[in-house]
């Protein structure tokens, strides 16, 4: 992905609509962060620490709180606006998706919903 000011990603049969991002800093800030957690050299280490903090990986706001994408990514998170914010949480629930599927049995509690 580039680091341009638009996201747009189709994810499945679903295209997401262009949206301009309001602060391309802070939202650069926070889409690396995410994408270096779910890179395939460090998601097996992310998902671990998710583990071992017992967060249910589709709490983006708890991981967040818990500075489990680093202390910098919660303080540009809080920078964003409301659209900016959609869109990051959006990029985060489809790079959970994309996790391998070996890796989401391992890391199995992390993803059931209970």
């Amino acid at each position: 992905m580039n680091m341009d000011t638009q996201w747009n990603e189709p994810i499945g049969n679903f295209e997401q609509p262009v949206m301009t991002v309001a602060d391309p800093q802070s939202f650069g800030v926070v889409r690396s962060a995410i994408e270096g957690s779910f890179a395939s050299s460090r998601v097996a280490e992310f998902l671990k620490a998710l583990a071992g903090q017992r967060m249910r990986i589709r709490d983006f706001e708890a991981i967040l709180r818990k500075g489990l994408l680093g202390k910098p990514t919660q303080q540009e998170y809080a920078k964003l606006g409301n659209g900016d914010q959609g869109q990051i949480r959006e990029l985060y629930l489809a790079s959970l998706e994309r996790v391998p599927a070996e890796l989401r049995q391992r890391f199995f509690k992390l993803y059931a919903y209970y």
